[in-house]
């Protein structure tokens, strides 16, 4: 009878309590500055403008944050796909299906024409997003992970949700260094005419696709898990002129397992980099962390009260985003 117990009570513990198996042992740790264009689902609309001193695309019911999918039932895909539908409506009256909180809607609107026979819909619209972050890491098969963190639009402040996206070799040429209350950025160049890889997803832990470039010549190292993480010397690898990658000395100062994307605070230590970026800056979100000989996490935030400090993710739980969704 108490073996049956003990069985069926470490039976639950274990339903309960999952251990999870992290299959991705190595990675090729990145550290290089990417230039990066995703692609929506659809027209985003991030703004209003009045048309004959009047907001019609507010009076026809949009809303920040909606997602054009149709203009009279014709499905398009891009801005222009949206103008060119919109300028072969016989009717000023044009119907547009959007997507707004996971829901369809349908909704009219009485075009306006101006003076130069244009037509006015009074919504400021986008189909794309352009940036800069940091390549964290490659996978032997190619699948690569970034940022650390989703890409938002600035506008509706909310995850920007893709069809398609690009990375691209870039060149830092400078940097606004960081001060306490604000937080700098690089500033870089990158060539749209060679592809470095594809984005598949954008997702609050980064970025998610595949490298198209020769990895052949580049070293793996170890993943570490959460438990192996230990509080002091450590460093990151980002680039802080042209496309030289270095490392540069950081101390951990906490490590949290409950926290979804902040789960490494760290301060840089590094006086030649805290003298040309004043800390963390924008673009570096990406940054490989190591410790020990292994990748521990990956840079995401910096916390702009005190710039000399940040946070970053752990390696893992990117890994374990890109073995859950069969990123390929």
């Amino acid at each position: 009878m108490r073996n049956n117990l003990k069985y069926i009570i470490i039976s639950i513990f274990l339903i309960l309590f999952p251990i999870y198996v992290y299959a991705i042992d190595k990675v090729i740790p990145g550290g290089e500055t990417i230039g990066i264009e995703v692609h929506s689902k659809g027209v985003l609309v991030v703004g209003f403008y009045k048309v004959d001193n009047d907001y019609i695309g507010k009076k026809s019911g949009f809303k920040i944050g909606d997602t054009i999918i149709k203009v009279n039932n014709t499905p398009i895909y891009n801005v222009d796909e949206m103008m060119e539908n919109i300028r072969n409506s016989r009717n000023q009256t044009v119907k547009f299906t959007v997507i707004r909180n996971q829901k369809v809607k349908v909704l009219e609107m009485d075009l306006v024409v101006d003076d130069d026979n244009f037509l006015k819909t009074g919504l400021y619209v986008k189909d794309q997003i352009n940036g800069l972050g940091t390549l964290s890491f490659i996978l032997e098969n190619n699948q690569f992970g970034g940022l650390g963190h989703e890409i938002m639009e600035s506008n509706t402040l909310e995850k920007f949700d893709i069809s398609s996206g690009e990375i691209y070799d870039a060149k830092v040429y400078e940097i606004i260094k960081s001060y306490d209350g604000s937080a700098g950025e690089k500033n870089a160049r990158y060539d749209k005419s060679e592809i470095s890889g594809i984005i598949k997803e954008n997702d609050v832990t980064g970025i998610y696709g595949e490298y198209y470039k020769d990895t052949s010549d580049r070293e793996y190292v170890s993943v570490a898990t959460p438990e192996e993480i230990t509080l002091g010397d450590a460093s990151i690898r980002t680039v802080i002129q042209d496309d030289i990658i270095e490392e540069f000395q950081i101390k951990i100062i906490n490590v949290d397992k409950k926290s979804e994307t902040k789960n490494i605070l760290f301060e840089i230590v590094d006086e030649r980099l805290l003298s040309k970026t004043g800390g963390v800056v924008q673009g570096m979100s990406g940054s490989p962390i190591l410790q020990n000989g292994k990748m521990i996490g990956v840079v995401n935030y910096v916390i702009v009260n005190d710039t000399s400090k940040g946070y970053g993710i752990f390696l893992t739980k990117m890994l374990q985003e890109i073995e859950e969704k069969k990123v390929e």
